[in-house]
């Protein structure tokens, strides 16, 4: 009976331990009011790899400034970049070869102030993971 006493108290504690823990190894999606609440970004939540090609990146880039309804300033193509503005700030989303399969991403607001809101990055982040998969096609010219 003792015996049996110790197997439910040491199960009821490892339970205990492991509640608190599940919680923290899920990370939880942001809410409404913390990604358009302007606050201080990390520059690593600015900068994102992607396994895809830069023109690829580039013109998904593109996509998602216009989906998400920001103002595109300029566009250079040979550099690859684009600036554009969300909420009254600028921002110069900047696309890197890393090698044939992969580019990287940098969205940083254009004064070098950090203080913005964090879903004008995440939401341009969001866009291109949901459309990865896309194919691209050229649409013909009207003549």
């Amino acid at each position: 009976m003792e015996r049996v006493k110790v197997y439910i108290i040491s199960a009821l504690f490892v339970i205990m331990c492991l509640i608190p823990c599940a919680g923290v190894c899920e990370e939880p999606e942001p809410s409404l009011s913390t990604l358009i609440t302007p606050q201080n970004v990390a520059f690593e939540d600015c900068t994102r790899t992607f396994n895809m090609n830069s023109d690829r990146l580039f013109y998904l880039t593109l996509a998602a400034v216009n989906a998400n309804r920001f103002e595109i300033k300029e566009i250079q193509s040979k550099t690859g970049y684009v600036l554009f503005s969300a909420v009254g700030k600028e921002f110069l989303a900047s696309i890197v070869s890393i090698d044939k399969y992969r580019s990287m991403l940098k969205i940083t607001p254009a004064n070098n102030n950090y203080f913005f809101a964090p879903g004008i990055v995440l939401n341009m982040y969001k866009y291109i993971d949901v459309n990865t998969s896309e194919h691209l096609q050229n649409i013909p010219k009207g003549g």
